[in-house]
């Protein structure tokens, strides 16, 4: 929670200071945000090659694990689907873009940012990171209402890592390699699925 709280702070401050003029945009080089998208795939490829749990996993439970996070995928897309006839602005493109960021607010923002602009890619990043702060708080009721796989489906990539602590306390240590896995794959997905929802 405090890192998302840290998260909102900064993202704060970056509005504050740009409506201040303090540091002009044009001093951006585009090729800096180019850059840094680089670093985050990059990084994100050594976090699933390194995971070897993963791995073991898959061969433990077979093809059937694979059902968490392509539930997560469909119901993902369903839910956002469903809410793009009502805003007014976002197309079902946009939206299923936004969507697949699956809680992976910085690497999403940016991927969306680069393809389709600065506005969608806020909104990615503010959307991506409810569903992260969403999940740490309703995990309880979540599990509650609709299961002990409820919050790792609304943690979408974050189960793997940031919302993995709270889903191990309230759905249990036995559901932690299944949020772990689910999150691997799903990040995994991320900048597969968004260029190819912006671009089709």
């Amino acid at each position: 929670m405090k890192n998302s709280i840290f998260i909102c702070l900064v993202f704060v401050s970056g509005i504050l200071i740009g409506m201040s003029s303090l540091i002009p945009a044009e001093s951006i080089p585009k090729e800096l945000v180019s850059s840094v998208l680089y670093v985050l795939i990059f990084t994100v490829g050594i976090e699933v090659g390194a995971n070897t749990k993963v791995w073991r996993v898959v061969r433990t439970y077979h093809w059937k694990i694979a059902l968490v996070p392509f539930s997560v995928i469909a119901g993902t897309f369903l839910g956002v689907g469903f809410l793009s006839v009502f805003l007014s602005g976002i197309t079902l493109r946009h939206a299923l873009a936004i969507g697949a960021g699956f809680g992976y607010y910085s690497l999403s923002s940016v991927i969306i940012s680069q393809l389709d602009g600065e506005v969608l890619g806020v909104i990615a990043l503010m959307t991506n990171l409810m569903r992260e702060i969403l999940t740490l708080l309703t995990a309880p009721w979540a599990v509650r209402v609709f299961g002990k796989l409820a919050p790792i489906a609304s943690g979408g990539a974050t189960s793997m890592d940031v919302t993995l602590p709270v889903i191990t306390k309230v759905s249990g240590k036995e559901y932690a390699v299944i949020s772990v896995f689910s999150g691997m794959i799903l990040t995994l997905l991320v900048p597969i699925l968004i260029p190819i929802l912006l671009r089709g």
